[in-house]
């Protein structure tokens, strides 16, 4: 079935839509996608509402416009993949995270699945994280199922390290077993830092890090949390680290020790995993950072490439990951595991939206 992925990650840059066939077991087609950047006044009034717990108005507007965001952005991609609306089967719809509270069962995701739906003309799938937190796992990560299916045969054990806002990593070794969990903070904090001290939106290449001192106190501070000594399943919100602690280093010097605190947090998680792994294959944002995959070249103890030596776009991953987890919940198939959320047994997830055309149909 063609199925779209629809894809705002923690870093906050904007939305990443991709088209795949697949049959929610196996990927028969990537056919691309888009990234379409937030405007700088939308993302900073979504930067302001993360944290919140409760609904309100201006929330409410907010989604709105993110939804319709979305259906743009679905509209763009058909465009450029030269696909009618009628050939989609299926739209995962991700939404934003805005709260990801698992020890409290709550985690809140942006996005309104029935607007999609009538917007688009397509059923939509989202709320994929519920279910899992609801049972008692951690909500995330979601992608690792998708990894299993992208890496069936390939050598293992093997690693897949994503750089979005928050870092995690999925390792996948024989007859299907699979261990997930966030290793930490990843883009975030230095975005974060950039866009307090220089307005940028990011570190570009890695070019402050590069130029700046590793505070390495900082980092151990840091990595003296109890959440790097606590065993996985385990998941962070966006916000559980913060800069407050640096304010007073250079603009080179924190990017340098915020990017140190990142490699040196998924060197860390090595000893949660079943067994070392073979190589890591980096996607997300972060593995354009060429400071910090250098650091973690230096830290990992294994080979480290960007996922585009498979020759898949690691900018499409997570977009891709969630049109297969649609139609795994559209065929009542497993999204999240004991080993990747910690939910007690195998649970599908995510909620239908029947685009207004089919209803009437109906």
């Amino acid at each position: 079935m063609l199925t779209v992925g629809l894809m705002s990650g923690t870093s906050l840059d904007g939305i990443d839509a991709a088209l795949i066939d697949t049959d929610g077991k196996q990927i028969t087609k990537h056919f691309g996608g888009i990234t379409l950047p937030y405007e700088y006044n939308f993302r900073n009034r979504l930067r302001a509402r993360l944290g919140c717990v409760e609904t309100n108005f201006a929330i409410q507007s907010l989604e709105d416009e993110l939804t319709s965001l979305h259906a743009n952005a679905v509209s763009k991609l058909l465009h450029t993949t030269n696909v009618n609306a009628e050939q989609i089967g299926l739209i995962g719809f991700h939404g934003h995270t805005i709260c990801h509270q698992p020890d409290r069962r709550f985690s809140w995701q942006l996005g309104n699945g029935e607007k999609l739906a009538k917007a688009t003309g397509i059923d939509v799938v989202s709320n994929f994280r519920s279910d899992d937190v609801a049972a008692g796992g951690e909500g995330a990560p979601l992608v690792p199922v998708y990894h299993r299916a992208l890496c069936h045969e390939k050598a293992k054990p093997l690693a897949i390290l994503n750089l979005g806002g928050i870092a995690n990593v999925t390792w996948l070794g024989d007859n299907d077993d699979m261990v997930a969990f966030d290793t930490g903070p990843a883009n975030a904090l230095i975005d974060d830092w950039m866009l307090k001290k220089t307005g940028a939106a990011y570190d570009r290449n890695g070019c402050s890090a590069a130029s700046g001192k590793v505070h390495i106190q900082f980092v151990s501070d840091w990595l003296n949390d109890n959440y790097f000594s606590r065993s996985p399943p385990k998941s962070l919100d966006r916000d559980f680290f913060n800069i407050e602690p640096i304010k007073q280093l250079s603009v080179d010097d924190g990017a340098a020790t915020l990017t140190a605190f990142t490699a040196k947090a998924v060197a860390s998680a090595i000893q949660f995993l079943p067994s070392p792994p073979l190589r890591w294959l980096v996607t997300g944002g972060g593995r354009k950072n060429t400071t910090l995959m250098e650091f973690l070249a230096s830290s990992l103890g294994s080979p480290v490439s960007s996922i585009e030596s498979m020759g898949w776009n690691g900018d499409l991953i997570e977009a891709e990951a969630f049109a297969f987890l649609a139609l795994r919940s559209r065929y009542n198939l497993p999204i999240t595991f004991p080993g990747t959320t910690g939910v007690a047994n195998p649970l599908t997830g995510g909620q239908l939206f029947e685009s207004t055309k089919k209803v009437s149909e109906g």
